[in-house]
């Protein structure tokens, strides 16, 4: 992504708004970790219910009360174990899962008294000491003679890779990008995951032993489904949602600083130097997920001065959930909903802003609402959703349904010897804690197939 200026000036671009020290503070650590005594008392606050709730509502399935019951019993690696056996991307999962809508919502403690056990911090706690110690908890079983090829090197693909490795088969994993984790390093906003914590945790789990990655090859463009499933005894597709959607306006695909937001978050992800990062004064975010508030609220925390982001229906509608929504308008993210956009304007080949229709609901459906209004912008950020790639797998694809991979219970595809997970099957929930538990999901049916 380059993001420049117009020949008029009128596009205010620059790098450097803040001075270093601001951007590093803006970038560190969201939730600090909790110390040994803080972990302590958090974990006492668990009633260690029966049949748990907060176990019932992670996709996982960890054992929450057992985790937390062995933190406060000062036993932080018998803690992460236990995590690690349901969730081999815990310490990612416990920064950026949505808690307060899965385990922490289900809390007892939330229903009774609106503060739930920090869960998600505890977990953090258990897998961040367990990573500290330099030693990986798992050993392989003895070699099977078998061979998987891993297309995806996101959570499904990693989280696949890692069992298929314990059971003594050797895994291949191919990744189009030159850095493994998927959107664990390439998409999440960096103040959720400082310290190259992706990469570590990619590391933690390879270091099993038995997997052997490969960057840059891509599938549909160095290696074809039908060569890896004659290759291999099993495939796992991990792709992920390698397109985005468009907003099919005018000016979208010519006019400059009308960018994907993903590839924004993905730059900022790689930067080396934040300070060297340019950014509009004036931004829009168009969209209502994740992935939009994360936009904004990277590049308000970089610097511009007045950021919106702008959906086309209500606030309770949008797909980030209510914490997300909050963390935007306490770092200073204007939301503007029912606002859907009808054009781009731009000077000089360079965007200067967008014109909305205000909207609402009748019977059920979007309609306009009164007078178009405008919001000037130096950046467009388009965060409306992620597609598919029905394209890649050449003349005998998977069985396809609305541009993503149909699946079994087990992961299963269509196509013999072929399992997928993550987003890009049909049913996935663009959440890191449900691609692992896909890719854990087809590792066992692989397993239980090859033997």
């Amino acid at each position: 992504m380059a993001l420049v200026a117009d020949a008029g000036g009128s596009a205010d671009i620059a790098a450097g708004r803040l001075p270093p020290e601001e951007l590093k503070a803006n970038f560190g650590d969201l939730h600090p970790p909790l110390d040994v005594h803080e972990a302590r008392v958090e974990a006492e606050r668990c009633y260690f219910c029966y049949d748990a709730p907060c176990q019932q509502a992670c996709p996982t399935a960890i054992d929450i009360p057992l985790f937390i019951r062995e933190i406060a019993n000062a036993n932080p690696l018998g803690a992460a174990k236990t995590i690690l056996d349901s969730n081999i991307l815990g310490g990612m999962c416990a920064r950026v899962c949505p808690t307060e809508e899965l385990c922490e919502e289900a809390c007892v403690r939330e229903a009774a008294e609106g503060k739930p056990v920090k869960i998600g911090h505890l977990q953090r706690y258990a897998v961040d000491a367990q990573m500290a110690t330099g030693k990986h908890p798992y050993a392989r079983a003895a070699a099977t003679g078998k061979k998987v090829a891993v297309v995806g090197a996101g959570p499904a693909g990693l989280a696949c890779a890692h069992a298929l490795s314990v059971a003594g088969h050797d895994v291949v994993v191919y990744d189009a990008r030159p850095k493994i984790a998927g959107l664990n390093e390439y998409g999440i906003a960096a103040y959720k995951t400082p310290d190259d914590f992706a990469a570590r945790e990619a590391a933690f789990i390879l270091s099993v032993g038995g997997i052997e990655i490969k960057t840059g090859v891509a599938l549909g463009r160095d290696i074809a489904l039908e060569t890896l499933a004659k290759e291999y005894d099993a495939v796992f597709l991990g792709l992920g949602l390698p397109g985005v959607n468009k907003l099919g306006l005018p000016g979208e695909d010519t006019l400059k600083n009308v960018e994907d937001a993903v590839a924004f978050i993905a730059d900022l992800r790689q930067a080396k130097d934040l300070s060297r990062l340019p950014i509009g004064r004036r931004v829009v975010v168009i969209g209502g997920g994740m992935t939009a508030v994360d936009a904004a609220v990277q590049s308000k925390r970089l610097g511009a001065e007045l950021v919106t982001i702008a959906y086309r229906r209500g606030v309770e509608d949008m797909k980030a959930s209510p914490y997300e929504r909050e963390l935007a308008q306490t770092n200073g993210v204007n939301i503007r909903p029912w606002a859907r956009p009808i054009g781009l304007e731009g000077h000089d080949g360079v965007v200067s802003g967008v014109v909305f229709e205000r909207t609402r609901l009748v019977d059920g459906k979007l309609v306009a609402d009164g007078a178009p209004f405008r919001l000037e912008a130096d950046v467009v950020f388009t965060a409306i959703g992620q597609t598919g790639a029905g394209d890649l797998f050449g003349a005998t694809p998977p069985k396809m349904q609305g541009g993503k991979i149909a699946i079994d219970a087990e992961r299963r595809t269509s196509l013999a010897k072929v399992w997928a997970g993550g987003d890009c099957v049909v049913g996935g929930l663009d959440l890191t804690v449900a691609a692992v538990e896909d890719g854990k999901r087809a590792a066992r049916s692989i397993i239980a197939a090859l033997a």
